[in-house]
């Protein structure tokens, strides 16, 4: 695994594979506070979602993404 040129960097490719296995976290961001410190001491706010979005997060990590 190549490590981030930046936050946003590593912020977007987590988005994409979120969204390759069908999640999606509407607050995704590099966190506002950390942030400022820059890379690579920035911390990635997953934010909140609802329940079905952490089940099917679980499932994915769990690797039982495809199994729909």
């Amino acid at each position: 695994m190549k490590p981030q040129a930046t936050a946003e960097q590593a912020v977007e490719r987590l988005r994409t594979a979120l969204k390759e296995a069908g999640v999606v976290l509407p607050s995704l961001r590099v966190d506002l506070v950390t942030g400022i410190y820059g890379d690579p001491n920035a911390l990635i706010d997953l934010g909140r979602c609802n329940v079905a979005v952490a089940s099917r997060l679980a499932d994915v990590v769990a690797g039982q993404g495809d199994e729909e």
